[in-house]
């Protein structure tokens, strides 16, 4: 049996790219895969490996002092929801263009996944996605506001639409927690008072609390694509962008030049060949379709030690 971990922590981490070489050998030796983002301002990251694999990196990143607050979601897999090892240095953890926020000095008011069931629908809260369009259209918490914004790094240009509910407490969510750290310490800084986050996101709040009122299912940025998260009251509220039936089935567009990421029925997967509109399936570039929608890269004999030999030729030169 493998599991899959997602987590990431903000804490100051002095010389990246030194972190980044040594994070990348434990990773190897554990046979895990995924993907990691290192940053000057901390770690991000999904993994996936075997129990005994992922038990002994999740004990390998705690005893780091610098990474004591870390907590990982686990989820359970049947194998590896990753292809390829990739362990990345880069101005953020989540790309937000937010680099002069440090959420580990200040940040919103984290909320256990209990205490965020218990104060959703009061009347003097209002509920915020901070993700993108994509994924909120799968799945997003009944009556949350969402900001139609297609990146993270979008999310600064909406803010003053949250203006009308500053007179309220503002609870905000994503997936796994990460960009809330951002987005409630820009809100503080924008003058806004009362700012909350789901500590752990929608994977911890459907691991502790069941995922009660969430409504949809949650996107997820490995193989698996989305994940159901609500045991106590579940639906279904994303719509096949051609025929508008419900469906929950996520696809990259088969023409390489839209590669828009949006829901497909099979009905409609298998009409259009993949594609999500007659335009698109005429393309002569068009991908051939397989009936999952998804085209992911070939690997090429890529072994995962590639990734350090890699950064190695790079930081010589």
């Amino acid at each position: 049996m493998y599991q899959v971990l997602l987590y990431y922590c903000y804490t100051p981490l002095a010389d990246p790219e030194q972190f980044r070489d040594e994070h990348h050998r434990l990773c190897l030796a554990l046979d895990l895969r995924g993907r990691i983002i290192v940053a000057a301002e901390g770690l991000n990251g999904t993994v996936s490996g075997t129990r005994e694999s992922c038990a002994a990196y999740m004990a390998a990143v705690k005893a780091d002092p610098r990474f004591a607050a870390l907590e990982f979601k686990v989820d359970e897999a049947a194998g590896h929801t990753f292809q390829k090892l990739h362990v990345r240095v880069k101005p953020e953890i989540v790309h937000s263009s937010l680099h002069h926020v440090r959420p580990y000095e200040k940040t919103g008011q984290h909320l256990s996944p209990q205490e965020f069931k218990a104060l959703k629908d009061r009347d003097d809260v209002v509920v915020v996605d901070v993700r993108s369009d994509y994924e909120y259209n799968l799945g997003r918490f009944k009556n949350a506001v969402t900001l139609d914004i297609e990146n993270f790094r979008d999310f600064p240009e909406r803010v003053e639409r949250l203006r009308e509910f500053q007179d309220k407490k503002i609870l905000t969510y994503c997936t796994g927690g990460v960009k809330c750290e951002k987005a409630t310490a820009f809100l503080l800084e924008q003058g806004f008072e009362n700012v909350y986050q789901l500590h752990g996101g929608i994977i911890k709040y459907g691991i502790e609390a069941g995922g009660e009122d969430f409504e949809g299912q949650c996107y997820v940025f490995d193989n698996r694509v989305a994940v159901d998260v609500n045991r106590v009251n579940p639906s279904i509220i994303a719509r096949c962008h051609h025929c508008q039936q419900p469906s929950p089935r996520l696809i990259n567009c088969a023409n390489p030049h839209c590669n828009a990421h949006l829901p497909l029925c099979e009905s409609c997967g298998t009409l259009l060949e993949g594609a999500c509109s007659e335009a698109c399936a005429e393309h002569p570039d068009k991908r051939p379709y397989d009936g999952t929608g998804t085209y992911p890269k070939l690997s090429n004999h890529y072994t995962p030690a590639q990734g350090l030999a890699s950064f190695r030729i790079k930081n010589q030169k």
